[in-house]
């Protein structure tokens, strides 16, 4: 699935706890915090974050734009706009994979090594975990073909119902390869 150089792991954890180059921001459009993990990692890098999202100008969905990550053990957040699941017939799949490539694109143009995804969409957007499991998977092997930087990738979850299922997708997705 990935170039020998990128290591892939499904963790079970706070995403706002990890020292990686870059974690990813499950935003919303204005970039400015909401609920979730973007909620947890506004609050996690402090009131610096907000002011600097102020100057990003917002994001529309699939797009990804990036920031210092303050107060977090890691370096930057990339943010990134997951569509609303709104049955699968209003291009949720393209806009998913849009916000997975984007994040990565940015990420190697500013030479991370490292980075950290939350489970885009799946919250309050209401995007069926497996399906976004799925695209999430297929978005990065088809990406990292085209990176220079990046050596690991973390798929973050906090519930242990998601990381058996995140693993099981994983594994069926490698075997398939």
């Amino acid at each position: 699935m990935v170039s020998k150089k990128t290591k892939i792991v499904i963790l079970k954890t706070d995403i706002t706890q990890l020292s990686f180059d870059a974690i990813v921001n499950a935003a919303n459009k204005s970039l400015l915090g909401g609920g979730g993990v973007d909620g947890a990692i506004h609050r996690a890098a402090g009131p610096e974050l907000l002011a600097y999202c102020k100057t990003l100008g917002g994001a529309e969905t699939g797009e990804a734009k990036i920031s210092p990550a303050f107060n977090m053990k890691a370096k930057y957040i990339i943010h990134t706009v997951g569509p609303v699941w709104r049955g699968g017939k209003n291009g949720e799949e393209k806009l998913l994979r849009a916000a997975y490539q984007n994040s990565l694109l940015l990420a190697d143009q500013n030479k991370l090594r490292s980075i950290a995804f939350p489970s885009i969409s799946t919250g309050v957007y209401g995007y069926p975990f497996e399906k976004a499991c799925i695209v999430s998977l297929n978005a990065i092997s088809d990406t990292l073909k085209n990176l220079e930087f990046i050596e690991e990738i973390a798929l973050v979850t906090y519930s242990e119902n998601d990381f058996v299922q995140y693993k099981e997708i994983y594994n069926a997705f490698e075997k398939g390869q």
